[in-house]
């Protein structure tokens, strides 16, 4: 069973943003599968540094507006 990443990110909220960019379009941008997309959008899967990078680039904006890693208590 694969553990759940405690990163959380912002994909969706700012794929709409942008005017509807979608799931496949950003998939298409940063050389992933849509799954791909999904799975990172839902929390299943944690990009690479580098598909992190991408996303935000796409995204246009800073890497910390797309991801976020709760801080320890």
């Amino acid at each position: 069973m694969v553990k759940p990443t405690r990163v959380t990110n912002s994909i969706r909220a700012l794929r709409t943003a942008r005017g509807d960019l979608t799931q496949a379009e950003l998939a298409e941008r940063i050389g992933v599968t849509r799954q791909t997309v999904i799975a990172i959008e839902q929390g299943r899967y944690s990009p690479t540094l580098e598909l992190a990078f991408k996303i935000a680039r796409v995204l246009e904006v800073p890497l910390d507006d797309v991801f976020h890693y709760p801080e320890e208590s």
